[in-house]
């Protein structure tokens, strides 16, 4: 199926998914793995990626979207969903339809839950102890919960949890600071009566802050084999990347020392080379300065430049004197002949993160699950 619509797809290994979990679960244990798929799996296909995650171990999936809980359940997938964070109130009907669990911190979300008149529906209590994105301040926090006692047995309390900061940042000041929110956190379960699930931490807390493992951990970008930080990135070793863009080459031509290249003409060459057009832009997620950065790709597992800027629909790669075909396989992030390119190298030459580069890989690419030879 790879080459059967367009010469570009993103191989997604589900074998890789699976065997992150369980490499996971066994660094976490007794803490329970919920696997984070938002954003169609962090552009990785959210229904395969669910499905693989709980056949590995996870206990529960989070998504950030009503739409994206329902998503999964149209799709046959029966695991509790938590929503990570308040929705807009009048999607309080489908939450209960689907039977998503919801994250709750202000009283106007919880009584839009009240009123549809569920029974027993859990809910999450998200308490912000650092992040000031959202969630109820820890002085609140038992007040909030009080209130969710109260509108019961409509609903009840299910959960509490917070959300780390810089977990992923191992300098001390830093660690100071994933400190002070445990800190803060422990005194606001000090406040409240038992809660079944207890939760702080992220993938980075899950991997570099082992008292951030409470009753379960979220897992979210480590699942996909991509390292939260580079300061991380030896905690990740024992993962497997989970997605592969390729491509084919779809154009190869000789041009002239002098001659210069793509939009604006901003590269000329210095010497005369091979060109090869690989069909895949921006408009599919490879950012459109990366040839700016030093990006590359890999055929016949050589590393080649990408020269000029990158369009919409194509970039342009220097392939020197190599010997370079129509149809030749063409990868951007992955594995070839020994070379290998990471989204996480993008992300260093981008100055940004491996979760934009992978959640930015569009729908336009075709997602190809394949399984791993060796598992």
């Amino acid at each position: 199926m790879r080459g059967d619509l367009r010469w570009a797809w993103a191989e997604i290994d589900l074998d890789a998914v699976r065997h992150n979990i369980r490499t996971i679960r066994e660094r976490v244990a007794p803490s329970a793995v919920w696997a984070v798929v938002k954003a169609n799996g962090y552009g990785h296909g959210s229904v395969d990626v669910a499905r693989a995650a709980i056949e590995a171990g996870a206990e529960g999936l989070c998504v950030a979207l009503v739409q994206e809980g329902i998503d999964l359940r149209r799709a046959g997938v029966d695991a509790p969903i938590l929503l990570l964070s308040e929705q807009p109130p009048e999607l309080a009907s489908a939450i209960i339809e689907y039977r998503l669990t919801p994250s709750v911190y202000r009283r106007e979300f919880l009584e839009a839950l009240a009123r549809e008149a569920p029974s027993g529906l859990p809910v999450h209590l998200l308490v912000d102890t650092g992040m000031q994105r959202v969630g109820t301040h820890p002085h609140a926090a038992a007040s909030m919960a009080a209130a969710i006692a109260q509108r019961a047995p409509a609903v009840r309390l299910a959960g509490v949890f917070t959300h780390l900061a810089v977990a992923d940042d191992p300098s001390p000041a830093s660690v100071e600071f994933t400190d002070r929110q445990l800190s803060k956190f422990a005194k606001v379960l000090e406040q409240l009566p038992p809660v079944p699930l207890v939760h702080i931490a992220n993938s980075a807390g899950a991997l570099a802050h082992p008292a951030a493992r409470q009753s379960m951990v979220r897992v979210g970008i480590a699942m996909y084999g991509i390292a939260p930080s580079d300061a991380l990135d030896d905690l990740c070793s024992d993962l497997r990347p989970a997605m592969e863009l390729r491509s084919r080459v779809s154009f190869v031509k000789q041009v002239r020392s002098g001659s210069a290249i793509s939009y604006g003409l901003k590269h000329t060459f210095s010497r005369d080379t091979t060109v090869a057009t690989v069909p895949l832009g921006y408009a599919d997620g490879v950012p459109r300065r990366l040839s700016e950065v030093g990006g590359e790709v890999l055929i016949a597992g050589r590393r080649c430049p990408i020269v000029g800027v990158v369009t919409m629909d194509q970039l342009m790669v220097d392939c020197g004197d190599h010997d370079v075909r129509v149809g030749d396989d063409v990868t951007l992030i992955g594995e070839q002949g020994g070379e290998t390119i990471r989204a996480e190298d993008w992300a260093r030459r981008l100055g940004t993160i491996g979760y934009e580069i992978v959640c930015g890989i569009s729908e336009r690419i075709p997602r190809v699950p394949r399984r791993s030879i060796d598992n």
